[in-house]
């Protein structure tokens, strides 16, 4: 971490990289809805996406061109309706949009990346969309403020923006990687349900960067859960349009490394946002499981406790029930000894042992309290039988959760 420089900014921060926000009625009013991020310069492109067998119209179109060597201008991103499930007119959507951008800055419309994200199974205006991408164009501007409303855009149920940039030294040239993402609800690991969008400066082989951002992706947003559901829309994007002018990364070698590593921090920084931002959330709740046999246990395990919905209300509750997070670990698909486990409350206010190899300890119920109040919330597990570990991220299940999404399309 001393090598990442944490600054301010988002999708922006990047050389190159302009931003905007429109209010185009997709579905909402009285809001901005349309988002764009654009590279002065054509940016190599690379994409991880959901693993529903339901994907959504963006999705196979951002796909198809993350696949292929095609060089990528701009980003327009809608929140309100989703465009899934919606067949041959939520192809021809994805076409419209790309073909309105290109009318004004030229090229293909398959250098034009599309994200949708909302209600599942209506359809999108195409009159609409168009109209709110070509007001993106004429808006672009560079600027933190201008990556800041476009990540509030792309909100649905969030309650706020998320967004993260950071700076590394390659070759003696300063790279900058920005992002921007949503996600509260309808999260589960495998992605999440999430639009992420990281943008770059560096010089580096887009296979690389595809290898950096798949790797990156199993131990960050595909750890959160919010309330066991993986969305059709699932998108993560990153652009690299060499700005920077570091000597180009072809091979895994210490550059690469450096790269990877603050790509993770990105990553991990923007899912334990969303993690925390889970719909009618009061909490972040995270499990971490150390010394586990192997890495493939502890990933279970961990994943198990934080989606477990007992353990979410316990959470919520404030309610110092250790059996719900043994329960969900034992039922993960790990194989562990329970003799072998000790288990802690952990928070700012403290840490708190409270079950040791096989059996409960006489614990103060006033200071698990206390520790359980806090609004970040660790369950720390030491397995004691390898040196595997895991951390997996999501929230407490309130009354608001269900209230959020009984009336969602209203």
């Amino acid at each position: 971490m001393s090598n990442i420089k944490v600054i301010e900014g988002g999708v922006t921060a990047a050389k190159g990289y302009m931003a905007a926000s429109t209010a185009a009625g997709i579905k909402y009013k009285n809001r901005t809805d349309m988002a764009l991020v654009y590279s002065d310069t054509p940016a190599k492109a690379a994409g991880v996406y959901t693993t529903n067998v339901v994907k959504a119209a963006p999705v196979l179109w951002d796909k198809a061109i993350t696949d292929s060597e095609q060089l990528v201008s701009a980003i327009v991103v809608n929140s309100g309706i989703a465009n899934a499930c919606t067949g041959e007119k939520g192809m021809a959507i994805c076409q419209k949009t790309g073909e309105a951008v290109a009318s004004v800055i030229g090229g293909d419309a398959k250098s034009v990346l599309v994200g949708s994200t909302g209600v599942i199974g209506m359809q999108i205006n195409a009159d609409k969309i168009a109209a709110g991408a070509i007001d993106l164009l004429s808006k672009k501007a560079y600027g933190l403020a201008a990556g800041t409303e476009a990540s509030k855009a792309i909100m649905t149920t969030d309650t706020k923006n998320k967004e993260v940039a950071v700076q590394i030294e390659i070759g003696g040239k300063t790279v900058t990687i920005g992002a921007m993402c949503k996600g509260a609800g309808m999260i589960h690991p495998n992605m999440c349900t999430m639009l992420a969008y990281v943008t770059s400066d560096i010089a580096i082989d887009k296979k690389l960067m595809q290898e950096a951002l798949s790797d990156v992706v199993e131990d960050t947003f595909n750890m959160i859960t919010v309330d066991g559901d993986t969305s059709t829309n699932d998108t993560l994007i990153l652009l690299a349009n060499g700005l920077a002018e570091n000597p180009e990364i072809t091979t895994k070698d210490e550059n690469y490394q450096l790269f990877r590593d603050a790509l993770f921090f990105i990553c991990e920084y923007l899912a334990k946002k969303m993690a925390a931002d889970g719909e009618g959330a009061s909490h972040l709740f995270e499990c971490q499981v150390v010394n586990a046999k192997n890495k493939a246990d502890a990933k279970l395990m961990a994943r198990s406790v934080v989606g477990s919905n007992l353990s979410k209300a316990a959470i919520y509750g404030r309610d110092a029930n250790f059996g719900r997070f043994l329960c969900a670990m034992g039922y993960s698909g790990a194989q562990f000894d329970q003799n072998d486990v000790e288990l802690f409350f952990v928070s700012k206010a403290g840490k708190l042992k409270v079950f040791k190899f096989g059996a409960p300890l006489d614990f103060d119920e006033e200071e698990a309290l206390k520790i359980l109040a806090e609004d970040d919330i660790t369950i720390y597990v030491d397995m004691h039988e390898g040196d595997a570990e895991a951390t997996a991220w999501g929230c407490d299940l309130t009354y608001d959760y269900v209230k959020i999404n009984a009336d969602y399309r209203s």
